[in-house]
């Protein structure tokens, strides 16, 4: 042993850290591409990243932009945030100044400032996505989970909300909604936002209503509940999903006007950790937030492959005995496949983590367990991503399809063929 190698052995994890695994959705897809280069045929259904190229628009207002190259504001480039305040008012109705703006390097890294700097409880309905909880863990934030059902489309219900604020009554807290939800794809009626609003607001209990999806609403009319309660609630959208431009990383947070104490507090961290958010990025971003025709026909045209292809999926399980609730937006669904517990028993599955781990072995259909997503492992649930297709030529095709009419099966065995195939193949596994 040489001299430095004694003083290794003294190094210890922060116990926050210690035993924490790579992200779920971040290693399933490093697993998928690894045995893909190993030749082995993979769906991959594991990762939600959208299938769709960046807006032409956006992409060449990027390209203009490529020679930005200083340090911008902590907070944001000015003109983006104005930009995102003018598109929150025209969505929201909502006086919505640029200071109540902040641009971060994606918005899972604007959750995690979020969580550091705000002291209070972590209140997270489950299924949720899968980095809320981790982040907390890493922070030492205590995390109250509310396990939904499938009956309520795993969204938390105005009495269940009731019923939580009543534990450690008084305690400051964070409430966590995200709709349309990652990993159903179901979203939140505005009547039940209504509700869930009027408790939040009487139990002075802080949402952050987590939108990213919010834009792939399947009819385009997706529902927020920050005007019902815009004094106590924390927007967080990005470019992630809907733009197609996951690997940019750029998200944004609104802040009602009355907490700009803690956007200051986020933005003092911010200084000292990523500093700002690309610059290029950030005046492309401007040409995102404009919108304009050409990017809501984008969005009407990938509105429209992603509603048919989760509604034909979704009935293909649903035929075969899996309960699932359709999705309204987004590109996920998350059949319960419980029916089958027998018959995987037969095989020695007795977990969701389990029952994937096979399914990718045995087929290369690669998707996460609930238990990924905060559910009991021995719940039979899964995430199923599907967005293994070639989102550019679908795209285009779709153009020639009336739009009184969804694109029909060929169109989607056509345009689609790796997620049709996949289900094709999780349905043959379950029968074996």
């Amino acid at each position: 042993m040489n001299k430095h190698e004694g003083h290794l052995l003294n190094v210890h994890l922060n116990p926050n850290v210690s035993g924490l695994k790579p992200s779920a959705t971040v290693a399933i897809n490093d697993l998928s591409n690894e045995l893909r280069q190993q030749g082995k045929e993979v769906y991959k259904l594991g990762l939600g990243q959208s299938p769709f190229p960046v807006p032409k628009p956006v992409v060449e207002a990027l390209q203009k932009n490529a020679f930005q190259k200083d340090y911008l504001p902590v907070k944001g480039l000015r003109e983006l945030q104005e930009a995102v305040a003018e598109h929150h008012c025209r969505t929201f109705g909502i006086e919505t100044e640029p200071e109540d703006v902040l641009i971060g390097p994606g918005s899972k890294e604007l959750m995690f400032l979020l969580q550091l700097t705000y002291y209070g409880d972590l209140v997270i309905p489950s299924p949720s996505w899968v980095s809320y909880a981790p982040q907390a863990k890493i922070i030492g934030r205590e995390i109250l989970f509310f396990p939904t059902s499938i009956e309520n489309d795993w969204h938390l219900t105005p009495e269940e909300l009731e019923k939580l604020c009543h534990i450690k009554k008084g305690s400051p807290r964070l409430l966590i909604l995200n709709y349309p939800l990652n990993p159903s794809g179901t979203t939140i009626s505005r009547d039940r936002l209504k509700d869930l609003a009027e408790i939040a607001d009487r139990n002075r209990v802080v949402l952050l209503s987590d939108e990213i999806y919010g834009k792939i609403h399947h009819e385009g009319q997706h529902e927020s509940i920050v005007p019902f309660y815009p004094e106590g609630t924390i927007f967080s959208g990005g470019l992630s999903k809907w733009c197609g431009a996951g690997g940019w990383r750029l998200g944004v947070f609104v802040f009602p006007r009355l907490m700009r104490w803690l956007l200051d507090a986020m933005a003092a961290v911010g200084t000292e950790t990523f500093t700002s958010t690309s610059a290029p990025i950030q005046y492309a971003a401007i040409r995102a937030f404009k919108e304009g025709p050409d990017i809501d026909d984008y969005l009407k045209r990938s509105r429209r492959i992603v509603k048919a292809l989760g509604n034909h999926i979704s009935r293909k399980l649903e035929d075969v005995g899996a309960m699932i609730r359709y999705p309204h937006g987004g590109f996920y669904i998350f059949p319960d496949f419980s029916s089958f517990k027998e018959k995987f028993m037969t095989r020695k599955i007795r977990t969701s983590e389990e029952m994937c781990r096979r399914l990718l072995e045995d087929t290369g259909v690669a998707m996460l367990p609930g238990s990924n997503f905060g559910r009991q492992p021995e719940e039979m649930t899964a995430r199923i991503a599907y967005v293994d297709f070639d989102g550019k030529s679908a795209l285009e095709a779709v153009k020639s399809v009336p739009e009184d009419r969804p694109p029909n099966e060929e169109f989607l065995k056509t345009y689609c063929r790796n997620v049709l195939k996949a289900i094709d193949r999780m349905i043959e596994w379950i029968h074996t």
